[in-house]
């Protein structure tokens, strides 16, 4: 369960970002005006690039940085929370 867990987590939002790219373009072309950032988002960030493609036509303005930052800080504990959860396994941790 954990394999899964682990597997929806760092896959999913990139296929969600996959799917909606193909779905609307228009809407990924009205947000970035380059194909750089995109990219870098799906490799990177992608629960903050799922939500700027959400927020960002309309402006980013007053409670968007709220959800942009939690997304932010839901791809950094993506990223972490491997490390910590098996820091007993890791030599010299304990």
């Amino acid at each position: 369960m954990c394999c899964f867990f682990t597997t929806l987590v760092l896959f999913g939002p990139r296929l969600a970002i996959l799917l909606w790219w193909l779905i609307q373009p228009l809407r990924w072309q009205a947000t970035f005006s380059t194909f750089i950032w995109p990219l870098l988002g799906f490799i990177f960030l992608p629960w903050t690039t799922l939500m700027y493609v959400l927020v960002a036509p309309g402006g980013v303005v007053g409670f968007d940085w709220f959800w942009l930052g939690l997304m932010f800080i839901a791809d950094i504990g993506s990223y972490v929370g491997g490390g910590y959860g098996n820091r007993d396994r890791i030599p010299g941790t304990t």
